[in-house]
């Protein structure tokens, strides 16, 4: 019997509120809104370390950040990448005869720029041309990148190392390299296809302006935890952004959701023409969210649902009914819960849980749990921390998050600041304005019983992190 396809749809920085149907942002998502009336829609899809090439490496190996060695981007200046002798679901969906493909934002190769200063490729900064062989992990057709955010400008590589520069926004390019791609199999043979959109990451305004002009006339109310004024963008100093800015990169994020709404439209009309629905599991998905102004905030890297919280979104007509479904799936669970649903061998390299069984049931665990966290990345940081002979992997915070509550511990940067332990009641408290501070006079059963399985998901994964 002939395997299923797979097409896996996924967008850098886009966080789950930023789908009409959830009522949260005032995105305009027609398409997205209607598939996922057809679909199983997780509400608890979380990326485990909310940054790029750490999710990335946990979605394709069903492994943590701390065991793929990519605990931060893949950057210039560190030597952080995904190895070639890993496992992924490329490689075990080719060893099971699939057609494979890979198209957009790769980010998990260690930028050229760190092995040669002029690169023949032309990649700069964090980006890289990935040539044929191992380090593609499975994927035989190939049109991607490294990490590059000129959206509008984007360019690629193929099997050679001449960049082909393209005058188009990404998003449309890409789809329409996706639906060459699926025109074009063996329908013989099962496909699976991973495409990877960069928008709407930084920077906001690199969009179509027919999808800013969807939004020219919208009022709307910031979400109540959106601080205006002095904001930081990730792991940067505090910038001034003053209402008027802030609205306006939140509308140009909104018009990038909306165009990929537009393209993910037309890659859904592609699979019904050609009759692919009954055959096929369609996903939709993130690598992490973006603040926005949350918290004071821009970007990533933070345990707020706005920066963990993404969309998983998954259809496979006739097999999965659709439904809310509250199970906590998480970067690493991806894999083994495609790989399951998909009837194929989970390799015993995976960490990650397969979920299948709660998808199409409908079911799941009430006390179902993930471990999340970050490492300190920043390239000084980095040579700070070497400098003194400190293992910067030791630092940073981990959590526990729950369906109801996220505990968090943060060891600073800096090796004076002190150790915070909070707590977020999420049902209470949704967003997160009201942390409990956690300290010896006030550690519940509920506390302890959080920081056990946060103790022993250290141990078991060999992170240096001390509770």
């Amino acid at each position: 019997m002939k395997k299923p396809n797979l097409i896996y749809v996924f967008a850098d920085q886009w966080r789950k509120h930023a789908m009409g149907f959830m009522k949260e942002d005032p995105v305009i998502t027609p398409n997205i809104d209607n598939f996922a009336k057809e679909s199983v829609v997780v509400d608890n899809a979380i990326s485990v370390c909310p940054l790029c090439s750490p999710h990335r490496a946990s979605l394709f190996t069903g492994k943590y950040p701390i065991s793929t060695g990519v605990y931060t981007n893949c950057k210039q200046g560190l030597d952080v990448m995904l190895s070639p002798d890993e496992q992924c679901i490329g490689n075990v969906l080719k060893s099971n005869d699939y057609q494979t493909g890979y198209i957009g934002k790769w980010h998990l190769d260690n930028p050229e720029i760190n092995i040669d200063e002029t690169p023949i490729s032309g990649a700069k900064g964090w980006d890289a041309y990935t040539p044929p062989g191992d380090k593609r992990q499975g994927f035989d057709f190939w049109y991607s990148y490294g990490a590059d955010n000129d959206h509008m400008e984007p360019h690629y590589w193929t099997n050679s190392h001449e960049q082909i520069n393209i005058k188009k926004w990404s998003v449309e390019h890409e789809t329409d390299i996706a639906i060459d791609f699926i025109k074009n199999t063996d329908k013989e043979k099962p496909f699976a296809l991973f495409l990877s959109y960069n928008p709407p990451h930084s920077p906001y305004d690199l969009v179509p302006d027919q999808y800013k002009e969807l939004y020219k006339d919208l009022e709307y109310e910031f979400r109540p935890n959106v601080q205006v004024g002095k904001v930081r963008p990730h792991t940067h100093p505090y910038i001034d952004m003053d209402e008027e800015t802030l609205r306006r990169n939140q509308l140009d994020y909104f018009a990038a959701v909306s165009g990929i709404d537009e393209n993910f439209g037309r890659l859904l009309d592609t699979i019904k023409s050609l009759n692919l629905e009954d055959d096929t599991i369609i996903v939709l998905s993130a690598d992490h969210g973006d603040m926005l102004g949350s918290q004071g905030l821009m970007a990533k890297h933070v345990w707020y649902e706005e920066s963990i919280g993404i969309p998983f979104v998954i259809k496979w007509k006739g097999k999965l009914k659709s439904s809310y479904n509250d199970v906590i799936i998480d970067s690493a669970d991806q894999m083994p819960t495609l790989l399951g649903l998909m009837d194929i061998e989970i390799p015993d390299s995976v960490e990650g849980k397969n979920k299948s069984e709660q998808l199409i049931t409908n079911s799941d665990k009430e006390e179902d749990y993930t471990v999340i966290g970050c490492y300190p990345g920043a390239y000084e940081a980095v040579s700070e921390f070497r400098k003194q002979g400190i293992n910067n992997i030791s630092y940073g915070w981990r959590g526990i998050r729950t369906k109801r509550y996220t505990y968090v511990i943060h060891k600073g940067y800096a090796t004076e600041c002190e150790t915070q332990k909070l707590l977020y009641d999420l049902v209470e408290d949704p967003y997160q304005m009201n942390p409990i501070i956690i300290n010896d006079n006030n550690k519940s059963e509920q506390i302890i019983k959080y920081e056990k399985l946060l103790i022993d998901h250290l141990k078991n994964t060999n992170d240096p992190f001390i509770v």
